[in-house]
């Protein structure tokens, strides 16, 4: 599985994809910190369906996490690049054909399943990392400018980076294996991509606004919670357990397909 590891992170070195994907974060970061900070400090309120993002109040904001609240409110939208990347990076070695020369390498099929999912996930530590400096970049201006006060951000740093960095990072890791298990079903990174920001933009947001229906149970309120490390619907334990099942489904159906599938055709 080693040589597999290798393997997937050489093909990983790609600027143009390192590129778009770092980019993509660091975009959102920006984005939804500059947005976040202007929405609450003018005393809105997101509409209950709002997709993909979750704003903090004032309060927290302003408390000692308030500093790396942005990883949180963007990780549905840092979620969705991550699952689009993963899904591509998967599917593109159908529809260029590599998948039979790995297959013929290497005929135990499950390491090169698994090979991928850890250089891919060792590269989203990466795209993790860009998110939370650029994170810390773009939100220390805009609160200053906006008269937040940032007195307690400089409480307990290290434990609040190390959590905020750790919970987005395994957020992002289910929203990327999601991707992969898609990809190999579909073979198609366009129809993975559809999928997946489909479902975030349009799908929770219509469960979300619907009445009577339970919302704490779908994906992005869920890896949205574990990315928060909680939050008042959902707690942190049962957050991880619920992504913990979703990736335990989802990779067994992804192995199980892909030991199985002619790759001849």
């Amino acid at each position: 599985m080693i040589a597999a590891i290798r393997s997937e992170l050489t093909r990983l070195r790609q600027p143009r994809l390192l590129v778009v994907w770092f980019g993509l974060m660091a975009l959102f970061a920006i984005l939804v910190n500059t947005i976040m900070i202007s929405f609450v400090s003018g005393g809105g309120s997101l509409p209950p369906g709002a997709p993909g993002v979750a704003f903090p109040t004032r309060a927290a904001l302003e408390s000692s996490s308030g500093l790396m609240a942005g990883l949180a409110a963007a990780s549905n939208m840092f979620g969705v690049v991550t699952l689009s990347i993963w899904a591509l990076v998967t599917a593109t070695d159908y529809s260029t054909g590599l998948i039979r020369l790995l297959v013929a390498a290497e005929p135990r099929r499950w390491p090169l399943l698994a090979g991928k999912v850890v250089a891919l996930a060792i590269v989203t530590a990466g795209a993790t990392t860009v998110a939370a400096v650029v994170n810390v970049f773009a939100v220390m201006p805009a609160a200053q400018a906006a008269g937040l006060s940032t007195a307690a951000w400089g409480t307990d740093l290290p434990s609040v980076v190390i959590s905020a960095w750790t919970n987005l990072f395994l957020a992002l890791c289910v929203w990327g294996i999601l991707g992969l298990v898609i990809g190999v079903l579909t073979r198609s990174a366009a129809v993975a991509i559809s999928i997946g920001v489909g479902y975030v933009l349009v799908v929770e947001s219509i469960v979300k606004m619907a009445k009577d229906v339970p919302s704490d149970w779908l994906l992005g309120t869920t890896l949205g919670a574990v990315a928060s490390g909680g939050m008042a619907t959902v707690a942190y334990g049962t957050a991880l357990a619920l992504a913990l099942g979703y990736v335990t489904l989802g990779l067994a159906v992804a192995v199980i397909v892909f030991v199985r599938r002619d790759v001849t055709d």
